[in-house]
């Protein structure tokens, strides 16, 4: 394995979503998962708004005994804020009716920051019916993070906190330790935390891999109907995501399992107890199109954009890794030389005749066009990609000041 270079300790890692433009016109969800960075981006880039942290113990206890106080704590003062942040949002649902007040009211915008959509839902709270949009905050991509390491990052992986610290390994166990006491305990998410806990290491080792539910239940010790819980679960802490399958296949019956991911490369290899990830692994592998597949989420959801995510995979067992929309289709390889024999799924997608663009991501510097097959290195393919984020940031308003790979 290449030796682990450190990130330099820069507490002040610019960030690809930009909030003031964000919230210009309108209030938004914030979510993401716990320590990617919502209270560092809000401070760093709205320093002077009006900030409720309810996880803070008085702002906690005086807001859910008594949401009207809302209105009396924004405009209390000798200001008129227009822009309110209300961190961890979920901890008081009520208050979301007192939030759509306010906007419909007083024309206050709100950013409405949490990491777990599950216990507003399970409320069955008001969502503002479409008064805020949503936006989502992801660990570190690759261009945000200074002098980008592959190895470090695919055994790490982002979080800004991991990122910034020489000692990762310690810092991913106490996650891990504050996601199931913290997020699953005190939430009461999960009755059993001992079932919960097989079922999350099991769901680790089969991070990337089509959802087997029967499988996954009998690994875990518990019933099927448990463990679509428990993925539930997962979703809505923000700690896992789904793909689904690209459906449209009319030469080849598609499969119609999805896959599920875990968010972040480095809660995963913890999960799993991974020592070193050497190259040749098929960790390695595993790792590498995980990577890609975080990337292109962010991508996404960054942008702003409404192309689907998903994947491709026959009932004969012939797949692409990821499909963009209708539009373009990617295969990953950890490999460092490549030959179209790798490009077996993207010639059989190809007689759908659907996707304009066919790419094949890997280790190999060698970028060429071959038989209407783009072969690119992954390096080259995300410094294309995050170079298409800023400007499509820049044409919808955004963040002008993207950090270059």
């Amino acid at each position: 394995m290449a030796k682990i270079h450190n990130c330099p300790m820069d507490n002040k890692l610019a960030r690809l979503l930009f909030l003031p433009n964000l919230l210009q016109k309108k209030s938004f969800f914030l979510f993401g998962p716990r320590a990617t960075g919502k209270t560092t981006i809000i401070r760093q880039q709205l320093p002077d708004v009006l900030r409720i942290d309810l996880l803070r113990g008085n702002e906690y206890l005086r807001l859910s005994a008594s949401p009207w106080e809302l209105e009396s704590i924004i405009f209390g003062g000798a200001s008129q804020p227009d822009l309110v942040v209300i961190d961890e949002i979920q901890r008081v649902p009520d208050l979301l009716n007192e939030v759509h007040r306010l906007i419909e009211e007083r024309g206050v915008r709100f950013l409405l920051t949490g990491s777990s959509a599950r216990s507003l839902r399970k409320a069955g709270v008001n969502l503002l019916a479409g008064r805020a949009w949503r936006a989502e905050l992801f660990p570190l991509v690759s261009c945000e993070i200074p002098h980008f390491n592959i190895e470090r990052h695919l055994r790490y992986g982002g979080l800004p906190s991991v990122v910034l610290s020489n000692e990762p390994e310690e810092e991913l166990i106490a996650y891990v330790e504050t996601y199931l006491s913290q997020e699953i305990r005190a939430e009461g998410l999960a009755r059993n935390l001992p079932a919960f806990a097989r079922f999350l290491n099991v769901a680790a080792i089969n991070s990337g891999q089509r959802v087997n539910y029967s499988k996954v239940a009998s690994d875990a010790q518990v019933s099927p109907s448990t463990v679509t819980e428990y993925y539930s679960v997962l979703e809505d802490t923000l700690l896992g995501f789904r793909l689904e399958p690209w459906a449209k296949s009319v030469k080849r019956k598609p499969s119609q399992t999805g896959r599920f991911y875990l968010f972040d490369l480095g809660v995963w290899h913890t999960l799993i107890q991974t020592g070193d990830l050497s190259r040749n692994s098929d960790l390695f592998g595993r790792s590498f199109e995980h990577f890609i597949a975080q990337e292109l989420r962010a991508f996404l959801s960054y942008t702003r954009s409404q192309d689907r995510l998903s994947f491709w995979r026959t009932q004969e067992g012939i797949e692409v890794d990821f499909c963009i929309g209708d539009h373009t289709a990617i295969e990953c390889k950890a490999s460092a030389r490549v030959t179209m024999r790798d490009a077996k799924g993207l010639i059989a997608l190809r007689e759908e005749g659907v996707f304009r663009s066919l790419l094949l991501v890997s280790n190999d510097d060698l970028n060429r066009m071959e038989d209407g097959i783009k072969f690119v290195s992954w390096r080259t393919f995300l410094d294309e990609l995050w170079r298409n984020c800023e400007l499509t940031l820049r044409m919808k308003g955004g963040n002008t000041g993207t950090p270059k790979s």
